[in-house]
């Protein structure tokens, strides 16, 4: 059926997830939300508050296959994934899919930017010194706060952080940047002292998503200021799952995300396996969505540095010139607790499944890395 079937997976349903769906709504043919394994009845309540189906998982399979499970029931020509933390501006899905009438284009992803816009404060005290470090610092910071919201640990720049984990030391020119939660009219203060903003911006989650001729793939624009510099329509080598639509004929030529990742370049994988089938990611700034970012999992932890560290092998096994595999795995970095075993046990399967996709390649894998390494990449 013509229109787009919405697939959002959720694990921690509040306090987002409401809004989400509200944001696709009238926008969307039909949500479907995959529970997976929240434990609480609290998805399926939001979900029937804003007209959505539920697919439940009797527990986290992770965010691959709650993907997949929401694919297979979607009814509709195209297929969306949206993170459970985003929120889709008008025009997202309309956008997408006449984006999508380019037959050579297999995915489309928005201008992703965080949800909510930044402040700028310049504290004006004398620069001072840290401990022993050499470097020169501006203060140390304990809180900052806007109304009743505390973004102490979202501030940029970090600086040098307490031993405490609490707080930060500013750079030398004492300028700190951090989120706004909604109101804009609320007081910001520092250290419990009311200061006034200097400027306010949105900032970039993502434009898209390059591949790095150092092994690794990353968000085009993370953390860059929305001044203009990714307002044009571009092809990109890869879609974060984040925000992303396509076309089901796309999906099934493609195959599914890769379960075995369970969470992070999971997405990367995928829009390798696009490119090498000849299709196109396309970047469409003039659409429109926001994120949360890192609200299922905490960016730094344990959990995230594992698979981060461990499907970035992955990725590149399945995908990459041999050439390039025998590097990454020649070179390997020191690895967090269990990675290597895991990769000892995973990267034999990576090679399997890389062997099984070179039938149906109208690229090979030296062909999409010559055209796409070290494209749209920091140096």
């Amino acid at each position: 059926m013509a229109g787009t079937s919405v697939v959002v997976v959720t694990l921690k349903p509040e306090p987002y997830l409401g809004r989400c769906l509200a944001s696709v709504a009238a926008q969307a043919a039909e949500v479907i939300v995959v529970d997976n394994g929240s434990g609480t009845p609290r998805a399926a309540q939001i979900a029937a508050e804003h007209g959505a189906r539920v697919v439940s998982l009797s527990e986290n399979a992770g965010f691959a296959r709650g993907v997949n499970e929401g694919v297979r029931a979607a009814r509709h020509e195209h297929v969306a994934l949206l993170n459970d933390d985003a929120f889709a501006e008008p025009g997202w899905l309309p956008g997408s899919e006449a984006a999508l009438r380019d037959p050579t284009v297999g995915a489309v992803v928005p201008k992703l930017l965080f949800a909510w816009r930044r402040g700028v404060v310049r504290l004006d005290d004398p620069v001072g010194f840290h401990g022993t470090d050499w470097r020169p610092y501006g203060r140390r910071v304990d809180a900052i706060t806007v109304g009743p919201h505390d973004v102490t640990h979202d501030a940029l720049p970090l600086g040098v952080k307490h031993e405490d984990g609490a707080g930060f030391w500013t750079h030398a020119a004492s300028t700190v940047v951090f989120p706004l939660p909604d109101n804009l009219d609320e007081e910001v203060r520092v250290d419990g002292r009311p200061v006034e903003l200097e400027a306010t911006f949105d900032m970039v989650n993502n434009a898209g998503q390059y591949l790095h001729a150092g092994g690794w793939c990353g968000d085009i624009g993370y953390a860059a200021r929305d001044d203009g510099s990714f307002d044009a329509p571009a092809d990109r080598f890869g879609a974060c799952g984040a925000a992303l639509v396509t076309r089901r004929e796309t999906w099934e030529r493609v195959g599914g995300l890769a379960e075995e990742f369970f969470a992070y370049y999971e997405d990367t994988d995928w829009s390798w396996r696009l490119q090498a089938a000849g299709l196109g990611v396309r970047y469409e700034p003039s659409l429109v969505v926001r994120h949360v970012h890192a609200h299922t999992s905490q960016e730094g932890s344990q959990w995230w540095n594992f698979f981060v560290a461990r499907n970035r092998v992955l990725c590149f096994a399945r995908n990459a010139p041999a050439r390039v595999v025998a590097r990454i795995l020649g070179n390997l970095p020191p690895l967090p607790d269990g990675v290597a075993r895991s990769l000892t046990a995973r990267v034999p399967q990576a090679l399997v499944a890389r062997r099984r996709g070179h039938a149906d390649r109208v690229h090979s894998p030296e062909a999409v890395w010559t055209r796409w390494a070290g494209v749209n990449a920091p140096r």
